[in-house]
């Protein structure tokens, strides 16, 4: 299930790109599918481990063009162990609610990102968010939790403070806000609960299978009720008087 929209935010083969915060690898996957050189950080050793697993299982597989690469490792988003300007790209999905220094984490990705590279960030959507808050404490007063919920002006002011000029904007998930909804209301440990069991499987079926009718409603509810909200923006070229 993918958040960043590759319409609007497409790759090369051959750019190089960093996934920070990657989690599980589902934006890493995609990219190494579209011939993108990938570096896949994240802080959770656990889950690096894993991503790496699942990369030499696609290149065994035949998943990836020739010339694509993948690597996976650990680091601090705060600190990143690259070169300036090093990455075509980066892409930091629902991960900076996380992060109490939001705005050191935008200074690091903006310091490895090439001037004209292109960076994807992705959080959750201002409404939807506030619901589950309002409903469970559990759902974000946990270690490692959500710290902040954004407001779609208040990250776009973020990103361009940054140095970086945005260039579009959606929402995304739909159909997974209610599903949020009734964790939260019934307990977000509590995976038992029949109402929640049942919208699950309703999810696993709309991912597996695609049908048409949940692809089309999802598209119409995605601008009022979608789960995440999704900035794209590039890295400005720097003038030649300063770039001497």
């Amino acid at each position: 299930m993918l958040t960043v929209d590759f319409t609007r935010f497409p790759l090369a083969p051959g750019d190089r790109v960093l996934d920070l915060g990657c989690g599980a690898g589902r934006h890493a996957f995609e990219c190494y599918r579209r011939g993108a050189q990938v570096v896949a950080l994240d802080q959770n050793g656990e889950e690096i481990r894993e991503v790496a697993k699942w990369f030499a299982a696609m290149k065994e597989a035949g998943e990836a063009p020739a010339g694509a690469t993948a690597t996976a490792m650990e680091g601090d988003a705060l600190n990143l162990p690259f070169p300036d300007e090093s990455f075509d790209v980066v892409i930091i999905s629902e991960v900076m609610e996380h992060i109490p220094d939001d705005k050191g984490v935008l200074a690091e990705m903006v310091r490895v990102l090439k001037p004209g590279g292109r960076i994807a960030i992705t959080v959750p959507r201002y409404g939807p968010e506030k619901v589950c808050w309002t409903l469970s404490d559990a759902y974000h007063e946990v270690e490692g939790g959500h710290i902040r919920i954004y407001k779609a002006d208040e990250l776009l002011a973020k990103i361009r403070q940054a140095g970086l000029r945005p260039y579009g904007t959606h929402h995304a998930h739909a159909l997974h806000s209610p599903y949020w909804w009734l964790k939260c209301a019934f307990g977000v440990d509590n995976d038992k609960a029949l109402p929640v069991r049942a919208y699950h499987k309703l999810l696993v079926w709309d991912i597996m299978k695609k049908p048409a009718l949940t692809r089309v409603a999802e598209q119409l509810l995605n601008p009022v009720v979608g789960k995440s909200f999704v900035a794209y923006a590039t890295k400005p070229h720097l003038p030649k008087a300063d770039a001497q």
